[in-house]
Formats: structure tokens, sequence, C-alpha cells
């Protein structure tokens, strides 16, 4: 290496440079001492310097690798918390869908029930209605036929002048009403 710079100061030297002029011997012992503090400074810096610095990243390294082992329990528990609260949700939201269900099929056995009341109360008042109708046109049908009878042979009596007989009416009014399905 010296060989090379003093080769190299000559080289120099030519160009007017005066601290590479190796043939002074002043500036050989200069290199010389400066190769010994070179070699002094390096000993001394990785037998004490270098080997605390080291020491200190790898101090920084450890508590930066548990920081980061730290955050990856949290955040695996954030991840169980976040889980657990999904399945909560999930929980919650059946057991709603379950009571609606429950209320809605409760609110259907009742309406029906009440339908079923409400038809019963219906029929009975249709059964009571037609049962008065009937009765009713059985009044009717039975005052009907006197009436009938006696406007038969009223128009008779005008149409021919003379009076029908009240069992040849009577015939008369029963088949006119029978042919009209009133009978």
């Amino acid at each position: 290496m010296l060989v090379g710079l003093a080769w190299a100061g000559t080289a120099h030297a030519e160009s007017n440079m005066p601290q590479m002029d190796f043939s002074n011997p002043l500036n050989g012992s200069q290199v010389v001492w400066l190769v010994i503090l070179l070699v002094v400074l390096y000993l001394i810096l990785s037998r004490w310097a270098l080997p605390g610095v080291g020491g200190i990243l790898a101090d920084r390294a450890q508590r930066i690798q548990g920081d980061l082992d730290a955050a990856h329990a949290s955040k695996v528990e954030a991840d169980a918390a976040v889980a657990e609260l999904h399945e909560a949700i999930r929980s919650a939201r059946d057991e709603a869908n379950a009571e609606v269900n429950r209320a809605t099929e409760a609110a259907k056995a009742q309406a029906a029930r009440q339908a079923a009341e409400l038809a019963t109360r219906l029929d009975a008042q249709l059964a009571e209605a037609e049962a008065e109708i009937a009765a009713a046109r059985a009044q009717a049908m039975t005052a009907i036929r006197p009436i009938a009878k006696e406007t038969a042979g009223v128009l008779m009596a005008r149409l021919t002048g003379s009076a029908v007989d009240d069992a040849q009416l009577t015939r008369g009014v029963e088949g006119a009403l029978a042919t009209r399905g009133l009978a």
C-alpha cells in the first residue's frame, strides 16, 4: 500500500502538489504515524466503542421485537374479541328472528282463532237469518193462498160474470204456485 502511495505521490509531485511529495523524509514519517494512529483507533473502536454500540443496537432490537410481540398478542386478542362480538351479534340476531317468528306464529294463530270465531258467529247469524227468511216465506205463502184464491175468484167473476167453484179455485191457485216452485 505504501509503495502505491509513494508511486502516486511521485506522479503528483510532478504536478506541483507538495503534500504528495514522498521524497521528503517528513512526509514518510507522517504516513507511518497516520497508519499507527489508524490501527490504534481501529483497535479502540473494535474493542470498546463498537461492542457498546452493538449492545445498544441489540437491546434496541430486543425492545422492538418485544413491542412487536406484544402488538401481535394484542392483535390476536382483539381479533378474538371481534370474533366473539360477531358471534354474539349473530346469536342475538338469530334469537331476535326466532322471537319475531314466534310472535308472528302467535299472531297468525290468534287471527285464525278470531276468524274461526267470527265465521262461527256469522254462520249462526246466517242460519238464523235463513230461518227467519224461511219462516217469513212460509208465512207469506200461507198468506198468499187465500189472497190469490180471492183475487182469482174476483177476476173470474168479472171476466166470466159467474162465480167459480171454491174447490176449482183452490186447485188452480195450487197448480200455479206449484209451476213456479212456490207450493
